[in-house]
């Protein structure tokens, strides 16, 4: 078994080598006219890609803030392709968590607006969603409400969550960029977790609710 693995370790190791070898070949035959043609290539990609920041921020992106009512909500929905939006309440402490993993992956990923909305102040919108459990984070892709976290139970079913973990749940929804492997979580080992909250508690999803839970 050990000589099997050796073999395929030493298999793989050539495959990668062979495909260096290839990059390095191309390269090598490259010309100044060729090399000076991928130099300005990536330069235009560069600016694109700083110009598209300076637009995310220049909408709000970067930043996590409050929406104060139902008219800015729309208004921020035709500005910002991707938003990840929190609907609480002033009362609910696991609304507070999720302020603090929002405020990190707001600066993290300015490809989306990260922003809440008080459920008291916008009571049409609310309605029109359907939401019913606090907190719950909605997701919205161009101008569509396209995925709902409702409560905590896609992320752990418990109040000190990581934000890697929200992270994953949010990139699933397509609103934002990830490297990982969206087909199964982030451990939970290691990782930083944040909760404010003295007693985890079990928490339900949909539209059920329990005391971990707050409904409108």
């Amino acid at each position: 078994m050990e000589a099997l693995i050796q073999q395929k370790v030493l298999e793989v190791a050539n495959h990668v080598e062979k495909q260096l070898d290839a990059e390095l070949e191309q390269l090598e035959k490259l010309d100044t006219d060729d090399l000076e043609k991928l130099r300005e290539k990536r330069l235009k990609e560069l600016k694109e890609i700083h110009h598209q920041k300076q637009t995310w921020i220049a909408a709000g992106h970067g930043e996590y803030n409050e929406i104060y009512n139902e008219k800015e909500f729309f208004e921020v929905s035709k500005k910002s392709q991707n938003i990840v939006c929190l609907f609480y309440k002033d009362d609910s402490p696991r609304c507070k968590i999720v302020d603090q993993h929002f405020k990190i992956l707001a600066k993290k990923h300015v490809e989306a607006r990260f922003c809440k909305l008080n459920v008291e102040r916008a009571p049409f919108l609310t309605e029109r969603l359907k939401i019913k459990i606090i907190p719950t984070m909605t997701i919205v892709k161009d101008s569509k409400t396209v995925d709902y976290i409702v409560g905590f139970t896609d992320v752990g079913n418990c109040d000190d969550f990581s934000t890697e973990m929200l992270e994953w749940r949010i990139a699933r929804s397509g609103v934002i960029s990830y490297n990982g492997d969206l087909l199964h979580p982030p451990e939970a080992g290691g990782k930083k977790k944040i909760s404010i909250v003295k007693k985890s508690k079990t928490i339900r999803g949909n539209n059920d609710s329990d005391d971990s839970c707050d409904e409108i």
